[in-house]
């Protein structure tokens, strides 16, 4: 049998693809950063996975459309905020476009520069270790410097389009 080289040709839309990877739950993080001159910008991200524990890498993809994407990809440094099932606005907010996304927000300086949004239940301070353009987005693998979270505390989880707290079995 010879070798595939290539996938074969979707027998469906790019609306029956979104729908089917909406039945994965995921958690909600925020991005954030500070560009070259000190401005923080942050976004809302649900495509944030583990990769190594040794190194510790995580990953997380943004659309090569993003405005934010170039002071991503020019920053050494970024933080991924966990949020709490209590920061639903923080999700939406980040996720819209908008004036200044970080205003009344409280928040703290990671040692990587970045803001770390208070309240998140985990936090991940990233090294930009490297970028990977697959699609319409850009991979980002973040080597992390460091991490902490908060024992007990309920995530924000975001399935079939709506956001969810974690429910125990």
């Amino acid at each position: 049998m010879p070798a595939i080289r290539s996938a074969r040709q979707p027998r469906f839309s790019a609306l029956d693809f979104r729908a089917a990877l909406g039945m994965f739950a995921t958690g909600v993080t925020i991005v954030t950063a500070r560009d070259a001159d000190g401005r923080r910008f942050g976004l809302t991200a649900n495509s944030f996975n583990s990769v190594s524990l040794s190194p510790p890498l995580v990953l997380w993809s943004l659309s090569r459309r993003a405005a934010a994407l170039p002071a991503f990809a020019a920053g050494s440094h970024y933080a991924i905020n966990v949020l709490a099932a209590d920061q639903r606005a923080l999700a939406d907010r980040f996720a819209a476009r908008g004036d200044d996304r970080f205003e009344g927000v409280a928040l703290r300086e990671c040692a990587c520069g970045a803001p770390m949004i208070e309240g998140a239940v985990a936090v991940f301070e990233c090294f930009n270790r490297s970028r990977y353009e697959e699609g319409d987005h850009v991979i980002f693998v973040g080597e992390v410097e460091h991490c902490e979270h908060r024992a007990g505390a309920a995530p924000l989880i975001f399935h079939g389009g709506r956001y969810y707290t974690e429910l125990p079995l």
